[in-house]
């Protein structure tokens, strides 16, 4: 084909081809794998085609639960107000898939209006037809924390004789459509009635291959006592273990989310403590949108090429003329050796493999007469998006996060514990005696004088051999005592006084009891000595 730019000058003029990253990846989907997809039926056997609005949406948040384990409750928690469509007890309460957003005025809209506004990442969820958007909806409403992500709340997995009954749709199949797009699955158990039903375990597994995405939250654990949490913790890591079959141990957060006093308070820093971290994880998520959706493309990319050598390889084993339905069946049971042939041509590894038995019950709908002989033109295109431009792409990544202000999720529960006296380990550790008016250390200061002149002190000081001798007895690391050297010699002269070596040992026992080292002193643990001249 002609072109009025010599291939020098397109080269030169790639770096300035994408403006922002999310513009990027819709690029790089549409011209490069999308061609790819729709040329080997990928979206019949996998996932629909992505939309603009998949690149540019919110970090969503995706709640998987039995019923009653606190779904909506922990979505009322975060968000500190209550939203449209919202039902809470202890029966199976929540019978629709509610995606809480952000909005100028609150209201409802319904699953039908949804699945065709081009302006949110929900259009291909028309495939599952009326059973479902009947039970979708999106509940929008002015909220701080709305305006950085959105939350999926889902209806309750059923046990015993509830989870025969239909739902008229592959409640699988949605979740898993979710879990190809949201930026984090938290899977919330009940530690009052730990139980993983048939269908809570089906899904699990359906979330193959987002185990990055996945936390798990232990709710309600304020409900029963240390000795009983311990073993319920246990039970729940041990089930999870057998679902889930990976080595890693899955990220479990325990606590009690909701707004009402906590019913046996033992473990209440506990709770302040996971609650604390997993803010921190929801709070990152804005920063970190863009390469999760950089990560999902890479990770999608690979599927569509293994899918492409799949098709291809059944194309090129079948009949042109005679015993073609024979020959699918053939194909479809040896779908295995394959696997293993495309894995040896091509190097690819076997975790890149779409599920053995998924795609054998898939193919066999399948008319091969349609499908396509390998068309390496399309193969290449996709290799050098994963070569060239993912790697531009990631600088840009971290070029964009360098310019924006710092992003995290504001407003809500996220607000509460962020600054003051509830904030977390507030007036703890290093920070003890933040507000107090005498110095922290001065009330142990007598017991560490006498260890003091028992060193034999010169002029007031004691030697750093002297002080060794005392602080290894506390059997810390000699990299934290180290640190605890420096922070105490406020002078720097290589000696401690009293003041100093008092201060050293008020750091050992801030360690010992299991805080973490203050970068530096805060004003009040070192005032005393900044006052001396």
């Amino acid at each position: 084909m002609f072109s009025w730019v010599s291939k020098d000058a397109r080269r030169r003029k790639e770096p300035e081809l994408f403006r922002t990253v999310s513009d990027g990846l819709k690029q790089l989907y549409a011209t490069k794998l999308l061609p790819l997809e729709e040329y080997y039926r990928f979206h019949d056997f996998h996932s629909p085609a992505l939309e603009p609005a998949d690149w540019e949406n919110k970090p969503m948040v995706l709640l998987v639960g039995q019923y009653s384990t606190g779904k909506t409750t922990f979505i009322r928690h975060l968000i500190e107000q209550d939203f449209p469509g919202m039902r809470i007890g202890p029966e199976p309460t929540t019978d629709s898939f509610i995606a809480v957003m952000g909005g100028e005025t609150e209201g409802v809209v319904p699953g039908n209006a949804l699945v065709v506004d081009p302006r949110r990442p929900f259009r291909k969820l028309n495939s599952f037809g009326n059973a479902f958007l009947n039970r979708f909806m999106c509940a929008q409403l002015p909220n701080p924390v709305l305006d950085s992500i959105s939350i999926i709340d889902t209806p309750g997995i059923l046990s015993g004789e509830k989870q025969r009954i239909s739902r008229g749709y592959d409640f699988a199949a949605v979740l898993e459509w979710f879990a190809e797009r949201v930026d984090r699955i938290i899977l919330l158990f009940d530690a009052h009635k730990l139980d993983i039903s048939d269908e809570f375990s089906e899904v699990i597994k359906a979330l193959k291959n987002h185990e990055d995405k996945i936390r798990v939250v232990l709710n309600k654990a304020d409900q029963i006592e240390t000795q009983q949490l311990m073993r319920v913790y246990g039970a729940l890591m041990w089930s999870l273990g057998k679902i889930i079959n990976t080595p890693e141990v899955v990220r479990v957060y325990i606590g009690s989310f909701w707004s009402q006093p906590l019913l046996i308070p033992e473990n209440r820093k506990l709770f302040e403590a996971e609650e604390q971290d997993l803010f921190k994880d929801i709070q990152s998520l804005p920063r970190n949108a863009a390469l999760r959706k950089l990560n999902d493309l890479i990770k999608r990319a690979r599927l569509a090429k293994v899918h492409a050598y799949i098709i291809s390889s059944l194309k090129k084993e079948m009949p042109n003329v005679f015993g073609k339905e024979s020959r699918k069946k053939e194909l479809v049971n040896n779908l295995g050796e394959i696997y293993l042939k495309i894995e040896r041509e091509h190097q690819i590894s076997p975790g890149d493999f779409p599920n053995l038995r998924k795609m054998q019950e898939l193919l066999l709908s399948q008319d091969f007469s349609k499908f396509q002989l390998l068309k390496p033109k399309l193969l290449d295109a996709v290799d050098d998006m994963l070569a060239n431009d993912i790697a531009r792409l990631m600088v840009m990544v971290r070029q964009e996060e360098s310019q924006m202000p710092t992003q995290a999720v504001k407003g809500g529960a996220f607000e509460g514990t962020m600054n003051g006296p509830f904030g977390h380990g507030y007036g703890e550790g290093a920070g003890e005696g933040i507000d107090d008016i005498e110095w922290v250390v001065g009330k142990d200061k007598p017991s560490y004088d006498e260890i003091f002149y028992t060193l034999s002190p010169v002029n007031g000081k004691i030697t750093g051999a002297s002080a060794k001798k005392e602080m290894v007895k506390s059997k810390l690391p000699n990299t934290v005592l180290g640190k605890i050297w420096k922070l105490a010699d406020v002078d720097k002269d290589g000696f401690l006084d009293d003041e100093e070596f008092a201060l050293a040992n008020h750091l050992i026992k801030v360690k010992l009891e299991g805080h973490e080292l203050p970068a530096e002193l805060p004003p009040p643990s070192c005032a005393p000595l900044q006052t001396q001249t």
